[in-house]
């Protein structure tokens, strides 16, 4: 058994919300650099040009990539011989979150309640997604998500009988329908299985995936390549402006399900995909 104590967690948290709303990931910056260099529009060439220099701005000057510096997603793999002590889990990652977005100056998007919708003026509660895991470390994933993005997410209960050509019609479409919106070029989260919270939760989790990476599963990897291919004959293009990369990756990660039900969330995320990790 090994003890952490919250104090840790705290501090680890902290860092990672300051980290994850400067730096974008490396995989994510090679995703966009690689779109700029190979946009066929000139308007769409020249707003990935902006999106790349943003990016490489904010983190030599240590400025969030985004105004929108989201909502907190914690997702914490915790190994069974981890005993956590000095208070509740929750309480230090929410104090973490808390102190990160005031000490690091970001933006506080987060309400106490959705409909009187008061500022809490410290971004917290987070969502807090937790996992036991072999072992006697804690992994910790600081994922701040932007509501522009997150607001075109998007979910359908298909039945068995309904075929594969028809799930990539509705994630195709659902693209389509969000145009402009989420700040293309866009990633795609897509959960399919389980129940509808499993496929959304899923869903969520294939935006951490390095974007270097397919789907371990041929099937399903063949299916992103497809995906983004068709996505990206939409012409969309960056920022809404036409062109070919209205997505730079679609990540799918599935579950098994009940013979009656074939759940489908996307989460669909702007080109500022951002999450920061360590393990302790």
């Amino acid at each position: 058994m090994r003890e952490m104590t919250c104090s840790a967690i705290t501090d680890a948290v902290e860092q990672l919300c300051i980290k994850a709303a400067v730096h974008l990931p490396q995989d994510m910056c090679a995703l966009l650099e690689h779109a700029a260099e190979n946009e066929v529009s000139p308007i769409g060439a020249a707003a990935l040009s902006d999106i790349v220099q943003n990016f490489k701005l904010a983190s030599s000057l240590g400025l969030p990539i985004c105004q929108d510096t989201g909502m907190a997603v914690v997702f914490a793999d915790i190994g069974q011989d981890v005993h956590i002590s000095g208070g509740l889990f929750t309480d230090a990652v929410n104090e973490g979150v808390r102190r990160g977005y005031v000490n690091g100056y970001l933006r506080k998007s987060v309400v106490s309640d959705p409909i009187r919708r008061e500022n809490t003026e410290d971004n917290t509660p987070a969502v807090i997604h937790i996992r036991l895991v072999v072992g006697d470390k804690l992994e910790l994933t600081v994922a701040p998500k932007g509501f522009g993005s997150e607001n075109m997410s998007a979910m359908r209960l298909f039945i068995p009988s309904d075929t594969i050509e028809t799930i990539e019609d509705f994630i195709i479409g659902s693209v389509s329908s969000a145009g402009s919106n989420p700040c293309p070029p866009v990633v795609l989260g897509v959960g399919l299985g389980g129940t509808i919270e499993q496929a959304a939760l899923l869903s969520k989790r294939a935006l951490l995936r390095n974007m270097s990476e397919y789907n371990s599963d041929s099937f399903y990897a063949d299916i992103e390549r497809r995906l983004l291919d068709k996505i990206n004959r939409l012409g969309i293009g960056p920022q809404g402006f036409g062109g070919h990369f209205t997505a730079v990756k679609v990540n799918i990660e599935t579950y098994p399900t009940h013979i009656a039900g074939l759940p489908c969330v996307i989460n669909m995320s702007c080109h500022a995909t951002r999450h920061a990790g360590c393990i302790l």
